[in-house]
């Protein structure tokens, strides 16, 4: 929740640019695309290769388009579901980047398989941590807990690996095993969390169905659903 509180105060810094990019032709899904691209180029082209210091710089720097296109968006009134949707989508794909390039350098020149795991499970735990929060709210429930959300998880692994990269030894590694547990810690709590508004609801689960066809009386005539369906017309002696 640090990255969450955090925001207001980042959207101030930004806001100028913003404002001068809201008055000009540039358009958010542009910004949003052109963000998750450098993402994506910069964890892809110097995480991959160990270079963590200037890797982390350029990755953050492309990481402030995801708070630039709101407030594009929100000066022109043309916030939308759309919107929306590319922003989560380009989120899944820069975190992906980000992991995935760790994981590429752990397998080969970061030589440590432990490693590789830990970065394996970061990434699949936090793609399940936004599928759990989108099922949830798909289905009318409030999913905003957590004890690490994205924010808080990029903003861990960033300033990690650019410590790290600076000469910071075990900075890294040891981000990266406290990111498993947190983000597991997080899929746990928002399922506890959508459970007990579930159970709170008072939705009892459904009965299960009974399978078998229908016992139809000889000499019956077989209900006007059943024979429009195929299920359960033949009759049975």
């Amino acid at each position: 929740m640090l990255a969450s509180k955090a925001r207001p105060q980042i959207q101030k810094v930004l806001d100028p640019v913003s404002q001068w990019a809201a008055r000009s032709s540039v358009s958010p899904d542009v910004v949003t695309i052109i963000g998750t691209i450098g993402v994506a180029g910069a964890a892809l082209g110097f995480f991959t290769r160990g270079v963590f210091f200037l890797g982390t710089v350029v990755i953050t720097l492309f990481v402030f388009s995801d708070l630039i296109d709101g407030v594009i968006a929100r000066a022109r009134g043309i916030s939308s579901k759309w919107g929306a949707f590319l922003d989560s989508t380009s989120d899944r794909v820069g975190d992906s980047a980000i992991f995935g390039s760790l994981i590429i350098w752990y397998a080969g020149d970061g030589d440590s398989l432990p490693l590789v795991v830990a970065a394996l499970v970061c990434l699949v735990a936090g793609s399940i941590t936004s599928y759990v929060k989108a099922r949830a709210e798909g289905l009318g429930f409030t999913c905003n807990v957590g004890f690490a959300e994205r924010g808080e998880r990029l903003l861990i692994l960033l300033v990690a690996a650019g410590l790290y990269g600076l000469g910071v030894p075990y900075l890294l590694p040891a981000a990266l095993w406290f990111l498993v547990g947190a983000t597991t810690l997080t899929v746990v709590q928002r399922v506890v969390h959508v459970y007990r508004q579930w159970y709170r609801a008072g939705d009892p689960p459904a009965p299960f169905a009974s399978t078998a066809a229908p016992t139809v009386p000889s000499g019956a005539t077989p209900p006007s659903g059943a024979a429009a369906s195929g299920r359960g017309a033949t009759r049975r002696p």
